[in-house]
């Protein structure tokens, strides 16, 4: 993060709330040229900072009504064991997310769903007849009280908690 300027971090925020947005819109947002804004684009991206851009869509309105976190235990940690169940849960397009986590399971999913049915189907046809799998918990959605894909302003020192 260090490489960054503080052009790089208002580009940066920009295109996290408009990914649509044009570079000549984009250059006036930042008070700089249009070719300077699209070289400093380009750079983010080929260093990795951009990855791609996405459209987000509405879950509910495509009929998907239930989010759920679903938490799994492996009987083994083995490196083979590992590499299958995120090959298989890689393949899950429920799947929205999945994180190897530390504490008292291995992997946590944020996966969504149509109904009960399906969610039924996910883990007794999908989940269970992973090889290795000890254990599953499963925790409903009732609310979203925040959901961003937006990191935090780059800063050298993190945002709230630095003081």
């Amino acid at each position: 993060m260090n490489d960054l300027d503080e052009v790089d971090r208002q580009i940066l925020t920009a295109l996290q709330q408009n990914g649509r947005i044009s570079n000549v819109e984009l250059a006036q947002t930042i008070n700089l040229s249009a070719p300077a804004t699209h070289a400093r684009v380009k750079r983010l991206t080929d260093q990795g900072y951009i990855r791609q851009y996405t459209t987000l869509l509405d879950k509910k309105k495509l009929g998907y009504d239930i989010t759920c976190f679903i938490s799994v235990s492996l009987q083994l940690h083995q490196q083979e064991g590992l590499e299958g169940f995120r090959a298989r849960v890689g393949q899950m397009p429920e799947v929205l997310e999945c994180h190897h986590v530390t504490g008292e399971f291995d992997y946590l999913l944020k996966v969504v769903i149509r109904d009960r049915e399906d969610l039924e189907r996910f883990i007794v046809k999908g989940l269970t007849p992973i090889p290795g799998v000890a254990r599953i918990h499963t925790s409903l959605v009732l609310s979203e009280v925040k959901s961003t894909t937006m990191l935090p302003p780059g800063q050298e020192k993190g945002g709230y908690l630095s003081a």
